[in-house]
């Protein structure tokens, strides 16, 4: 059963059309198979949002799938225009016309350089205060000896004698729904129009190498796991001084055992005795700014709460900290020694129905599911 076109572009069931666009030329972008070549699926993924936008981008057919869903598309006669196509390239053609809106090739003039994608992880303690980390990848670099037009310093350049200097030729490819004319790159030239006469010794005309490169990566405050830093102009370089692509770098915040993260707070859960939770204590607990002192009210019940304010994390792009909140988890004495278990009979002796009275706000488990919304 095909998944539903709203969850695919990830948009609600009312939005507007220019929402329905946006959200399809992000994962267009985000799904090119020049951004994903680690990723086999992702040209059956562009397929599926790209049926979903036909669908979603057309009123009368989104009536119908309103109303009726899939079966009710179907029933009708209607098919996905991707059905017709042999790859990603016809159907990026058909969506977008002969320029490629995403610098992937496809156009009239040099390629634009593609997105290079690539992850770091960092600490609760990195995410409090932002952190600095330095990739290296390897990635397509305008040649040096050149200086990235592909021809031999000192020597001329030509006009390709395959496209005119056009730097792109014009092919009819048939489909279900007859012929298509679409303007291709020309293959001669990769787009430039212009052909060394000496191609550059170092890269053979192609003005590009594949270099290992470094780069240095701020991350922000505030930051959380899976989202992604964009480094503009760091991915690789684009054909014959084409724009370069961008560099995505993932952002992983490693699991830390001492607490849980909710959105900007952090969540702990802190050990007390059976006899110091019906007492009352002081104890010291963690948090990302050190051990803190925390009264323990006599009478504490498993599963109380209590917050530490502006000791979580920071919202992202700036503001006041989160808090840190405690649940306090009541451990119930063992391997006690004859005299403890005498002692603990002679209190349990009078301990009367008002020393058993609750807050009512539920048990520990009921408490936890609370502490995380």
């Amino acid at each position: 059963m095909p998944r539903d076109y709203y969850e695919v572009l990830g948009v609600e069931r009312g939005a507007s059309a220019q929402e329905v666009k946006k959200a399809f030329r992000v994962l267009a972008r985000e799904l090119h198979p020049d951004v994903n070549n680690h990723d086999p699926a992702a040209e059956e993924k562009f397929k599926e949002a790209a049926e979903a936008y036909e669908v979603l981008s057309d009123p009368e057919q989104r009536g119908t799938y309103d109303s009726y869903g899939h079966d009710g598309l179907r029933s009708g006669g209607w098919a996905p225009r991707s059905e017709g196509f042999g790859s990603i390239e016809d159907i990026f053609q058909a969506f977008f016309g002969s320029g490629d809106p995403f610098g992937f090739g496809g156009g009239g003039g040099p390629a634009d350089g593609a997105d290079i994608g690539t992850a770091v992880e960092i600490s609760l303690e990195e995410v409090l205060g932002g952190a600095r980390r330095e990739v290296s990848l390897e990635a397509v670099s305008a040649c040096e000896h050149c200086k990235g037009n592909g021809a031999e310093p000192g020597t001329p350049i030509h006009a390709c004698e395959q496209c005119g200097g056009a730097g792109q030729l014009r092919r009819v490819t048939r489909t279900a729904f007859g012929q298509m004319v679409r303007a291709v790159v020309c293959d001669a030239c990769g787009g430039a129009g212009k052909v060394p006469e000496t191609p550059c010794a170092s890269c053979e005309g192609r003005g590009r190498t594949l270099a290992q490169r470094s780069w240095e990566v701020d991350i922000p405050a505030g930051i959380q796991d899976g989202q992604r830093v964009r480094i503009t102009g760091a991915g690789h370089a684009g054909e014959a001084g084409a724009r370069a692509g961008d560099l995505y770098v993932e952002v992983r915040v490693a699991a830390d055992e001492r607490f849980e993260r909710d959105g900007d707070d952090l969540v702990s859960v802190v050990d007390v005795s059976a006899t110091a939770a019906m007492a009352g204590t002081s104890i010291s607990v963690e948090t990302l700014d050190g051990s803190h002192e925390v009264e323990v009210a006599a009478g504490t019940q498993p599963g109380s709460e209590t917050t530490l304010r502006g000791l979580g994390l920071p919202r992202l792009g700036g503001g006041r900290r989160g808090n840190q909140r405690l649940l306090f988890r009541v451990i119930v004495p063992t391997n006690l020694s004859e005299e403890q278990r005498q002692l603990a009979s002679r209190l349990e002796q009078t301990i009367g129905p008002e020393n058993l009275e609750t807050d009512g706000r539920g048990g520990l488990f009921s408490r936890v599911r609370r502490a995380f919304g």
